[in-house]
């Protein structure tokens, strides 16, 4: 299943699926990233870390193991 890591900037996916556990997985929903939500990608670093998103109308940098936990569909 692709995550959030191989999307690319300009694409707008859903999230299907949160991996991590405990305060990893809490941490991601905290930042407003929850199952169903859409999410588009505005940047992506040279080397891939951090990883720009706008969420529910907000900017938000993810590190590149946050974006690897994020399993998404509509990656174009």
């Amino acid at each position: 299943m692709p995550t959030l890591k191989t999307a690319k900037p300009g694409d707008t996916v859903r999230v299907v699926k949160i991996g991590g556990e405990g305060p990893v997985k809490r941490r991601i929903m905290e930042m407003g990233i929850t199952k169903g939500i859409e999410v588009s990608v505005r940047k992506v670093a040279p080397l891939g870390d951090p990883v720009e998103v706008t969420v529910r109308g907000y900017e938000l940098s993810l590190r590149k193991a946050d974006a690897e936990l994020i399993e998404v569909e509509g990656v174009s």
